[in-house]
């Protein structure tokens, strides 16, 4: 697992734009007990970007969320993919693959424009709604299970 992050001295992302994606990440969880997580990087090691999302997802271990509601946004910047794996819990509640794919291709569209920051946290955002449709948050016992900040791939 050490290998799989490291420090950049040139961030992938301007710190603005990075800025507005941790924001749209933390509006997205305020109303709901699932997480978000964005890992951006320059190229993908594998053919589907999906693997790539699975390995990275066991690693940041977010399969270990209380309710299994989890989500990470997977891009690689240079390789132009990207992928959405959410976890059992929330994968389950929403139209399956039909909704995913969805989520993607609002990004999809912001990214041809050049408008990678405004395509990822629009995604997050949409995707904070399903999670407080089906994982209201619960003042009681709701905490923060998992950084909000995005982790950069090598």
């Amino acid at each position: 697992m050490f290998g799989l992050f490291k420090n950049k001295k040139k961030a992938l992302l301007p710190e603005a734009e990075q800025q507005k994606v941790v924001e749209a990440i933390k509006a997205a969880e305020q109303n709901t007990s699932g997480e978000i997580r964005v890992f951006i990087e320059s190229r993908c090691s594998y053919v589907d970007p999906m693997d790539r999302a699975r390995e990275v997802f066991f690693s940041l271990k977010m399969d270990k969320t209380e309710n299994h509601n989890g989500v990470l946004i997977y891009v690689a910047l240079v390789d132009h993919q990207l992928a959405i794996l959410g976890d059992e819990g929330i994968y389950r509640k929403t139209d399956g693959d039909q909704y995913w794919q969805h989520e993607v291709q609002i990004m999809r569209a912001h990214f041809q424009k050049g408008q990678i920051a405004d395509g990822i946290a629009a995604c997050a955002l949409d995707i904070g709604k399903a999670l407080s449709q089906h994982f209201p948050f619960n003042k009681d016992c709701d905490k923060n299970e998992l950084p909000d900040e995005i982790v950069f791939g090598v």
